[in-house]
């Protein structure tokens, strides 16, 4: 069995706990048995990228073809904030459109769906952001109250905190119930219930 490889794609003005929550848990999920390789990445070679709150991350390389790639939000209610920026450049829209024809799974945290939306993979499915891009998501998808919302090859997660959770609920999917249990008994999270799964 070939090892899934997760990449969480970086830009300036991501939201900390968006890419860091997922990140802790994949690796965590590695060491309780998942065969699971996560890697911080950018669009373009870059020394350091800085989150919203101001802490500086060193990425691990550039985007490749992961199986799995997650897309953080921050920054949707600001004219030049993070994801605002990138959603008008377009560059990290495109990459995702190509990462899911690819046949690619997506995730988005927070306000990263709205990259997910204007990417058009969105449209007619379900899918939830953060309380503050609700109405702009309307545009693309089909909102859906829920903490997680699993469609199959896109996930998406309300605010924040919910990276989390998405993060445990696709260690359960991928690896099995015993894997996500032993995370977030180690980090010490209790698992929400609110997730919507493929029928």
């Amino acid at each position: 069995m070939d090892t899934t490889v997760a990449e969480i794609v970086l830009f300036d003005g991501f939201d900390e706990l968006d890419a860091i929550g997922p990140f802790e848990v994949f690796k965590n999920g590695a060491r309780a048995g998942a065969d699971l390789e996560t890697r911080l990445v950018t669009l373009e070679p870059t020394e350091t990228v800085t989150a919203s709150h101001g802490l500086r991350v060193e990425p691990d390389g550039v985007l490749d073809e992961p199986d799995l790639l997650v897309v953080p939000g921050g920054g949707w209610t600001s004219a030049d904030g993070g994801v605002r920026r990138v959603v008008n450049e377009g560059r990290l829209a495109d990459a995702v459109a190509a990462h899911h024809e690819r046949g690619g799974t997506l995730a988005a945290v927070c306000t990263g769906a709205m990259v997910l939306a204007t990417a058009g993979v969105l449209e007619g499915r379900p899918a939830i952001t953060h309380q503050v891009a609700l109405e702009d998501l309307a545009d693309y998808a089909d909102v859906t109250d829920a903490r997680v919302v699993d469609d199959g090859d896109i996930l998406t997660a309300g605010g924040v905190t919910s990276g989390i959770d998405l993060a445990l609920w696709y260690l359960e999917r991928a690896f099995g119930e015993s894997v996500a249990t032993a995370v977030a008994t180690e980090i010490e999270h209790e698992r929400h219930e609110s997730i919507v799964r493929p029928s």
